[in-house]
C-alpha cells in the first residue's frame, strides 16, 4: 500500500509538471501581450469563487475604512488581473524585460526610473540590500539586476506545490542572477553573498511570524527583520525597488535612492526602526497603487503578536522615509 501510494504520488507529480509545461507552451505561443490579458481576465473572473477572496476584501475594507463596498470590491478585482497576469508572464520571463538604459529612448515594454542607482551599486564594490514588495509583477527587478550584471542573490518563498516550485524555480534561474530559498538555515547563505561584496534583494510585505511589530497601513504587522539586521552587521547601502504595472502591458521600475535608516544611542542602525522605514516605503507604493497589491496574503495577525510585543508596539515608529544624498 504505501508503494502505491508512493507510486501514485510520483505519478500526479509528473503529471502536474506536464500540464504545467504544457500550458507555459500555449502562453508562450500567445505572446507576453496577450498572455498577461488572458490571465488577469481568467482570475478577474472566477475571483468571487476563490474562497481567499474574502481575505483580500477583509484587508481591503480594513486598509480603507473610508470606501465605499463598490470601491473595496473594485481594488479586490484588480488584485486578482493583477495576480493573474503576474502568473501568465512567468512564461515570458527570459524575454520580458527588455529596457536599454544606453538606448533609453528605444521603444520598450520597460521603463527603469533612477537606472543610475542600479549601476552605483554595481560599481561601489561593497554589499548592498534591495527591498521589495508584490506589486505589479514583482520578479522583474531581479531580472533587471542580472541584465545589468549587478552581483544580486533574490532570496525568495517556493511555491508549497513540489511540482509548481521546481517549474518555477527552473524559469526563474535562467531569467535572474543567485536564487535563495526562504527556508531554514537561509541566513547562513544570505550572509555569505554580502561577505563577499555581493548583493541581497527581498521581497519585505509578507507575514513573518518571528519577525518584529512594525505599523503597516495603520495596523501592527509581524515582518521579518533580517535586512535590519544586516544593514547594522555590514553598514551597507539599502535601496528600495518598486513595480508599476502601466497600460497597454508596459511596466515602470523605481529603484529608491539609499534610505537613511535611523540610528541607535550607540550610532548603530536600529533594526526595528530600519525595518519601520523600509516597511513605510511599501506602505506608500500600496497606497498609490492598491489594485496591483497581493491583498489576498494574511498579512496581519494580531493573535500571533504576543502582549509583550504589543505593548512595546509604538505606532509612531513609522517615520517619513528619509534618503540619503546622492
Amino acid at each position: 500500500m504505501r508503494r502505491l501510494k508512493a507510486f501514485a504520488a510520483q505519478a500526479g507529480a509528473l503529471a502536474m509538471i506536464g500540464l504545467i509545461r504544457a500550458l507555459f507552451g500555449f502562453l508562450r505561443l500567445l505572446g507576453p501581450e496577450r498572455s498577461s490579458d488572458l490571465g488577469g481576465w481568467l482570475l478577474r473572473t472566477v475571483s468571487p469563487l476563490i474562497p481567499v477572496n474574502r481575505v483580500a476584501l477583509a484587508n481591503i475594507r480594513a486598509t480603507f475604512p473610508e470606501k465605499d463596498e463598490a470601491e473595496v470590491k473594485r481594488i479586490a478585482r484588480g488584485a486578482w488581473d493583477n495576480l493573474g497576469r503576474t502568473a501568465a508572464e512567468y512564461a515570458h520571463l527570459k524575454t520580458l524585460f527588455d529596457y536599454d538604459y544606453l538606448n533609453p529612448d528605444a521603444a520598450s515594454r520597460v521603463e527603469v526610473s533612477g537606472i543610475e542607482h542600479f549601476i552605483a551599486l554595481k560599481d561601489d564594490e561593497k554589499p548592498g540590500l534591495i527591498f521589495s514588495s508584490h506589486l505589479a509583477n514583482w520578479e522583474l527587478p531581479a531580472i533587471c539586476a542580472a541584465a545589468y550584471d549587478l552581483d544580486t542573490t533574490a532570496v525568495f518563498r517556493a511555491p508549497n506545490d513540489p511540482a509548481i516550485a521546481g517549474i518555477v524555480h527552473e524559469i526563474r534561474s535562467g531569467a535572474m542572477g543567485g536564487l535563495a530559498a526562504a527556508k531554514q538555515g537561509a541566513a547562513f547563505a544570505m550572509q555569505g553573498v554580502l561577505e563577499k561584496g555581493g548583493h541581497l534583494g527581498m521581497l519585505i510585505d509578507q507575514h513573518f511570524t518571528r519577525g518584529v511589530v512594525v505599523p503597516f497601513m495603520g495596523r501592527p504587522a509581524l515582518t521579518n527583520p533580517i535586512l535590519g539586521k544586516f544593514a547594522r552587521r555590514f553598514e551597507c547601502p539599502v535601496h528600495g525597488v518598486r513595480v508599476i504595472r502601466l497600460p497597454n502591458q508596459r511596466f515602470r521600475l523605481e529603484l529608491t535612492p539609499q534610505l537613511d535608516l535611523p540610528r541607535d544611542a550607540g550610532g548603530e542602525i536600529d533594526v526595528k526602526g530600519a525595518m519601520a522605514m523600509m516597511t513605510a516605503v511599501v506602505e506608500g507604493w500600496v497606497r498609490e497603487h492598491p489594485e496591483q497589491w497581493l491583498w489576498m496574503h494574511r498579512r496581519w495577525r494580531p493573535n500571533m503578536i504576543s502582549a509583550a510585543a504589543l505593548a512595546e508596539y509604538d505606532h509612531t515608529i513609522a517615520r517619513t522615509p528619509l534618503f540619503k544624498a546622492t
